[in-house]
């Protein structure tokens, strides 16, 4: 069995940090100073051994080693906060480390008390290797942009956005997810249904009814709130800066904010310690919104205002009567209709037009630009005709949970997206190309195929035209076999051509070119099928049976590579 490569190590560390709510770069450190014992998946592991309840047969592979060394890391740390460390004495918050003292005390090896039935043996190692291989990788964790190298402020920051925390809560799933991860590692648990099933105890104390049945009906999880918000409003008060405390204050931070990593919410607490949700977490209701105004648009007086007040918005413009103009409704007509009632409906069919095909573009044009979500958000509260933007925002948030719970199809549910087929162009060239438009006419071969879902745009006139040479003599092969090409590269920029290991020559880099595969076909069969016809070039592999190549160069050439 291969080894895993440093990537695939690395992700395991961070998932089983997260879980156990210890610093990552400990566990890749274990891995690098023990080097031992060897593994049934022929890696090595992280100096875990058989103890108390944790079998031989539990340890023998890198992903096992990975997961108890975390537990035992997490049983060491509270060992010793109950042997009366100082949460100074585990964790450097300067640094944003554990101490030298911690790891000096982690490389003499822990047995975990026989209580302790998660927590394995973990065996003796050098100290100053140990040591050095964390640093190294908290050095690659340390990478990130904008990624402090003090973080004497870290922990207030973190009480001060959990202090206010409840102003902001609004009960989206993410919002929820964040707040049991907090608890969960807080807790020292492993998993969220863990978590769930302590809260009946915070339930039962709070005397709220038993929701068991509810949500077991329609997974609605909204009971939680008040036992988590709670269990929040205890936090600052009963933070002491221990590790799993921190880690786990950190999660709510990466969770809250939906980032990538933990290093990105450490950052991102030097810029801001609010918790008030960015703007753009009401995206989705937003385009949801923008998406049903085709169905419900019904030419009445608050909708059109509301429409055209976003046409304004969204186009930077003055006025309405801008807004109106840039519509191609004429000044003239509006002046005329007041004393016309004729001229009045026939202007107000054509906004009604214009405005309902802005609406329908909005999702697609849509390009997250703050004046943009301004518009949209200026829309619903128009459209709803709330008083305020609060109570618009307010509106959607709500919009936001029933979107979470919405069945399919529902009233609820977001609307299918629309799909808009613009018309294509006389020529193809390389500035107006249209991603899912069929290269040919009535062709079977799209540009999205063609470019790589975009990212291998054609540079110039010449590989627009060779991409269209090869789509025409591959829809005559598709209509001989009778079956799908599935296309796995087409046009490859030379630099991508040579990551790639094509050779210099390659037709892809001229781009016509095509890989393909066709269910339940072989290589050979393909072959065989287009051998006595095709033009040009036509070759199969023999270290990959189902794939074929074709091209469009000018000379009959056939290979087996």
């Amino acid at each position: 069995m291969a080894q895993l490569s440093p990537d695939q190590r690395n992700y395991l560390y961070l998932q089983e940090a997260a879980r156990a709510g210890i610093h990552k770069p400990i566990l890749a450190a274990l891995y690098a100073a023990h080097n031992q014992p060897t593994l049934a998946d022929d890696e090595t592991g992280l100096g875990v051994s058989p103890a108390n309840r944790i079998a031989l047969e539990q340890v023998r592979t890198l992903g096992e080693q990975i997961y108890y060394a975390a537990n035992t890391i997490r049983s060491l740390s509270e060992s010793l906060v109950t042997q009366g460390w100082a949460a100074s004495d585990l964790w450097h918050a300067e640094k944003g480390r554990y101490t030298d003292r911690f790891i000096q005390t982690l490389a003499a090896g822990y047995a975990a008390p026989a209580t302790d039935s998660t927590a394995a043996r973990l065996e003796a190692c050098d100290k100053q290797k140990l040591l050095q291989a964390y640093l190294e990788d908290f050095k690659i964790d340390c990478e990130t942009e904008d990624f402090p190298e003090n973080q004497a402020y870290l922990d207030q920051a973190l009480l001060t956005l959990v202090s206010e925390l409840s102003r902001y809560y609004n009960g989206l799933p993410a919002q929820r997810d964040a707040l049991l991860e907090t608890a969960r590692i807080w807790s020292r648990l492993d998993t969220r249904e863990a978590v769930i099933a302590k809260l009946p105890e915070v339930i039962a104390s709070l005397n709220l009814p038993n929701p068991t049945d509810t949500y077991a009906e329609n997974s609605d999880e909204s009971y939680l709130d008040r036992p988590l918000l709670q269990f929040v409003e205890q936090l600052s008060p009963n933070y002491t800066g221990y590790p799993h405390q921190r880690e786990a204050l950190l999660r709510l931070v990466q969770v809250w904010r939906q980032l990538d990593s933990r290093e990105e919410a450490i950052v991102s607490l030097k810029k801001n310690t609010s918790p008030e949700p960015f703007l753009k977490i009401l995206d989705p209701a937003l385009i949801a919104f923008a998406g049903r105004i085709p169905q419900y648009y019904r030419g009445q007086a608050h909708q059109r205002n509301a429409v055209t007040e976003a046409v304004r918005i969204w186009r930077q413009l003055d006025s309405r009567t801008a807004a109106l103009v840039s519509l191609g409704i004429k000044a003239e007509n509006l002046e005329a209709g007041k004393s016309d009632p004729a001229v009045l409906v026939k202007a107000a069919a054509q906004l009604d037009r214009e405005l309902l095909a802005f609406a329908r573009r909005l999702p697609i044009e849509y390009k997250e630009a703050d004046h943009q979500r301004e518009a949209l958000i200026v829309l619903v509260q128009r459209w709803r005709q709330t008083s305020t933007k609060t109570g618009a925002i307010t509106s959607l948030f709500d919009d936001l949970k029933q979107m979470n719970l919405a069945r399919r199809g529902s009233l609820e549910a977001a609307p299918t997206p629309l799909v808009i087929v613009p018309k294509p162009p006389e020529r193809w060239t390389p500035k107006n190309i249209q991603m899912y438009a069929p290269i040919i006419p009535d062709g079977y071969f799209t540009w999205a195929e063609a470019t790589h879902g975009g990212t291998r745009m054609p540079p110039d006139q010449a590989t627009v035209d060779a991409m269209i040479r090869i789509a025409k003599l591959a829809q005559r092969a598709r209509d001989r076999i009778g079956r799908p090409l599935r296309i796995t590269s087409w046009y490859r920029p030379a630099e991508i051509n040579r990551r790639v290991g094509g050779v210099s020559n390659s037709r892809h880099i001229v781009g016509d070119a095509i890989d393909f595969y066709c269910e339940g076909l072989t290589g050979n069969q393909l072959y065989w099928f287009l051998d006595p016809w095709w033009p040009g070039g036509l070759g199969r592999y023999s270290r990959f049976p189902y794939l074929s190549h074709i091209d469009a160069r000018n000379y009959r050439s056939r290979w087996l590579n």
